[in-house]
């Protein structure tokens, strides 16, 4: 870049481009450690278009999205829990966020719908399938799914419908 004089700074900092030092202050007092990879991955789970798979053997996003996101009516779940569907349907429909944990390397298959946002325009309405019932989408609705495997190999089925996001402990955020 410095070679064909493209201006540029001498630190590049994602949190200096895209983070709100408000927002990222909070994370921290929710439990998201400060060092720089562990607020990198706090923007990219917040701005990510697609769903955030976390890799999270410590549990720290885990934590620091319960706290986060437990003012807004957060939905802990497991792919094990019997009455699965009925818990996203509830959740879309009203707009809660919804936390995944403990997943393996393969994913619930009746959930496909929900990690492509396979949303549909009805009559005005969005409309997502979950199972055999289709819901109305809510613009609120969110989900995180978390991960304590230090080291997954998801299927490439998996990874084109996730954001995979490392939290794992760096030396900086000890």
């Amino acid at each position: 870049m410095r070679e064909k004089e493209i201006p540029m700074g001498d630190e590049y900092s994602l949190a200096n481009v895209c983070g709100d030092p408000i927002k990222i202050r909070d994370w921290v007092a929710a439990g998201l450690p400060s060092d720089t990879v562990s607020v990198d991955n706090g923007i990219i789970t917040e701005f990510c278009s697609r769903w955030p798979l976390c890799i999270d053997p410590q549990i720290q996003a885990n934590k620091w999205i319960k706290n986060t996101e437990k003012p807004n009516g957060l939905i802990v779940m497991k792919f094990s829990d019997h009455n699965l569907l009925k818990k996203f349907q509830n959740a879309i429909s009203s707009g809660y966020p919804v936390l995944i944990e403990d997943v393996e390397e393969r994913m619930e298959p009746s959930i496909d719908t929900i990690l492509t946002k396979s949303i549909s325009n009805v009559d005005g309405r969005r409309i997502i399938r979950v199972g055999d019932q289709n819901v109305d989408f809510h613009n609120q609705f969110k989900l995180y799914l978390t991960t304590k495997m230090p080291n997954p190999h998801y299927l490439p089925e998996v990874c084109i419908r996730v954001t995979l996001i490392n939290f794992t402990v760096t030396f900086e955020g000890l």
